[in-house]
């Protein structure tokens, strides 16, 4: 799995909570170290957490996929101590190009985030094969 060797993702404390063809769950705890001078999670904490969802979606199909872009929308604060979790979810995929939507919601459900990311596929799968990679 892609996670095995993504050390920023597990340097952050990030868990996978499920992945299934086109969709990932990725949780997170908002540690002291994340937390900026307003006392509130550094956006580019939640960022990453949402990009961490959104790259083990993409790839969920074992075909190597990078992000072409993205953006966020940050809606509420999150705050130490707060557990985020991120969905991703395939919107749409045709050739080497798809769209993901990825949700942060902290433990009590409330949504911290929106983000949008578009992936570029490395390679595409052969009609001819069968099973996966």
């Amino acid at each position: 799995m892609l996670f095995d060797d993504d050390n920023a993702s597990q340097a952050l404390g990030m868990r996978v909570l499920s992945v299934t063809e086109g969709r990932a769950t990725v949780q997170m705890a908002v540690r002291a170290d994340m937390v900026n001078g307003h006392n509130i999670c550094h956006g580019g904490m939640v960022f990453t957490l949402a990009d961490s969802a959104f790259a083990f979606a993409c790839n969920s199909r074992n075909v190597p996929t990078v992000a072409s872009g993205c953006s966020i929308e940050f809606l509420a604060p999150a705050r130490k101590g707060d557990i985020l979790i991120a969905d991703a979810t395939e919107i749409a995929l045709a050739g080497k190009t798809g769209i993901y939507d990825a949700t942060v919601r902290n433990q009590a459900g409330a949504i911290i985030a929106t983000f949008r990311g578009r992936s570029h596929r490395l390679a595409i799968p052969s009609p001819i094969r069968e099973g996966g990679v």
